[in-house]
């Protein structure tokens, strides 16, 4: 009897949460290494000549690869099952930040961590534990969605001053290796050992109930609804309006995400803040994102996800505002409004990113479903990414990029709401 089974007959409890736990432990490595990126870009800049654009298009080029990759790695789940193509990417992964380790020119930088790392790191992400999550929770499926990607906030947190204090240790060189060694020890036994696709395979059920019949009648309350039941192929998703929004919603969001992510450590370090402390700020942006990302799956249970991700939303803009004012003004004060409205308001996309697009699109192919979705978030990263730095080689400022963000924000608000995931989910 494998592990998977041992644990879910001799303790009798849902798997589901193992499942959940595999997938916050990954996802944490999976945006900590894209968000560690903010302080090797730092120390990168200092050691070769190179410009802002130029440089920040590698992680353009990694969102790039994700963009490829993603409906692949969702279908290869939907047909092989997660195991078979999340431990090979892992390897992928670890071997691509051990190559940047030894880097002597953008060109490498671009091969090693946009295409190689970007390719490993494609099965370790949002998508591959979404294709999953869909199958093992339904009523719970925003908490649980929560939960899982808390990781992303958490990796911040533990990896972006992890870096950098590696960094000032031993050197960006040792750092990718490092990083890399982790990588291997910790995410390949836990996906390989405790990973399963389907609550079937164990003899459960989703949520941990019964049977599907007890799931209804422990949700009276819910309203039938037929369209959920569509046996979904892509052609039949590609004339649908929700498809599109739904591509959309989450795309025109992540643009302003990734300005962000890639830029703000440069952005405090030029306006006088510390490397060390401006990365504290992050991590601590991430971990109040990982604590909302909880909540804000719970609420969205609870209440539309079209109103949970609006409210997340205006977060996010009162967050970029800070920092806009911060520029304008200089006072320190704003700082701290950008780590605590940033981090609210971050922490509402994926797990909204993941839900919606489970209530709207759950089936035997969902994870080529959403594959496509994170395709499109991979392109809208890419361009957020690089478009700030290409924006402030011109101007010479962050101003008209924070105005960028907060537009990319509001307009991903409205995508949301014709995606409409209410419809579809018995709620209002």
């Amino acid at each position: 009897m494998d592990i998977a089974k041992k644990l879910s007959t001799g303790f009798r409890f849902y798997y589901g949460w193992i499942i959940v736990a595999v997938a916050l432990i990954s996802m944490a490595f999976w945006m900590g290494i894209r968000t560690s990126f903010s302080v090797f870009y730092v120390a990168l800049l200092e050691d070769f000549p190179w410009s802002r654009g130029g440089s920040a298009g590698v992680q353009s080029m990694a969102l790039i690869t994700y963009s490829f990759m993603a409906p692949l790695v969702g279908g290869l789940i939907d047909r092989f099952g997660p195991r078979r193509v999340i431990a090979p990417g892992i390897l992928i992964l670890a071997v691509g930040l051990m190559l940047c380790g030894r880097i002597e020119s953008l060109t490498q930088f671009y091969i090693f961590y946009g295409v190689v790392a970007g390719t490993g790191i494609s099965c370790i992400g949002i998508v591959s534990y979404s294709a999953i999550l869909a199958h093992w929770f339904e009523k719970k499926r925003g908490l649980a969605s929560g939960i899982a990607v808390s990781g992303i906030g958490l990796g911040t947190f533990l990896l972006v001053p992890m870096s950098q204090s590696f960094i000032t240790m031993w050197g960006w060189r040792m750092t990718f290796t490092i990083t890399g060694c982790l990588v291997l020890i910790i995410l390949v036994p836990a996906n390989a050992l405790f990973l399963r696709h389907k609550p079937e395979e164990l003899g459960q059920h989703p949520d941990g109930l019964n049977s599907p019949d007890l799931n209804k009648k422990n949700h009276p309350k819910d309203k039938p609804n037929h369209k959920k039941d569509i046996d979904w192929t892509l052609k039949k998703a590609f004339y649908t309006m929700r498809f599109w929004a739904l591509i959309l919603f989450p795309s025109v969001g992540v643009i302003g995400i990734f300005i962000i992510l890639v830029h703000n450590v440069k952005f405090l370090v030029d306006q006088g803040v510390d490397k060390m402390t401006a990365a504290f700020i992050f991590a601590v942006v991430g971990i109040l994102s990982s604590i909302f990302r909880v909540f804000w799956g719970w609420l969205s249970d609870h209440i539309s996800r079209e109103l949970t991700y609006t409210l997340g939303i205006i977060c996010a803009c009162l967050g970029v505002g800070s920092l806009l004012l911060f520029e304008i003004m200089g006072s320190r004060m704003f700082i701290y409004g950008f780590s605590i409205f940033f981090g609210m308001g971050w922490g509402v996309t994926a797990p909204m990113f993941m839900a919606v697009a489970a209530d709207l699109f759950k089936g035997r192919i969902f994870g080529l479903i959403y594959g496509c979705v994170e395709a499109g978030i991979g392109i809208a990263g890419a361009f957020g990414a690089w478009i700030a730095g290409f924006i402030f080689d011109k101007t010479q400022s962050y101003q008209a990029v924070f105005v960028l963000v907060i537009v990319a924000f509001l307009l991903s608000g409205i995508f949301i709401w014709l995606a409409a995931p209410r419809k579809y989910r018995g709620v209002g």
